[in-house]
């Protein structure tokens, strides 16, 4: 008899204070009525590496197999599984159809491995729309990034790391 797997909803988000910048990343996990969140946030980023993380951490988080729709306000990273684009670069040997290198590869190749892992599907939610779990991952991504300004001063790159 095999065993029927979790559903379990994952909503993320990504913020940058910048572009790149000082990056906040949270994820929700929610099965039945149990709810994780996490977050965290990363000195120098971009507001697409910061949704890349967020899903990356969300399914990371996970310690079985699981059934998990993936609700994010991100186009590019839904868009890029959905519409087939993430298969295309790695046919293209992780070249756009422009011929350039795909950006954030390293953390394309986290997720794609991490996807092996369960059966995932993407759903686009709209921004700063109310959409209550994405606008709490709003908040937690933005708190992170304030709680990473406040631990260093307000200080970014390598002026925080020589004073």
């Amino acid at each position: 008899m095999t065993q029927s797997l979790r559903e379990i909803d994952l909503y993320t988000d990504g913020a940058c204070s910048g572009n790149p910048g000082p990056g906040g990343w949270a994820a929700i996990l929610k099965f039945g009525h149990h709810v994780k969140e996490l977050s965290g946030a990363m000195p120098h980023t971009t507001n697409n590496r910061m949704e890349l993380f967020a899903v990356i951490s969300g399914l990371g988080a996970l310690k079985e197999r699981c059934r998990v729709r993936v609700h994010s306000d991100s186009t590019y990273v839904v868009d890029a599984i959905n519409k087939k684009w993430v298969d295309n670069w790695v046919k293209n040997g992780w070249k756009t159809s422009d011929k350039k290198p795909v950006e954030n590869q390293d953390l394309w190749h986290l997720l794609l491995l991490t996807l092996r892992k369960h059966e995932v599907s993407f759903h686009k939610v709209p921004a700063h729309a109310d959409h209550p779990e994405n606008n709490r991952c709003d908040q937690l991504a933005k708190a992170a990034i304030q709680g990473q300004q406040q631990a260093d001063g307000g200080m970014q790159g390598e002026e925080a790391l020589t004073s």
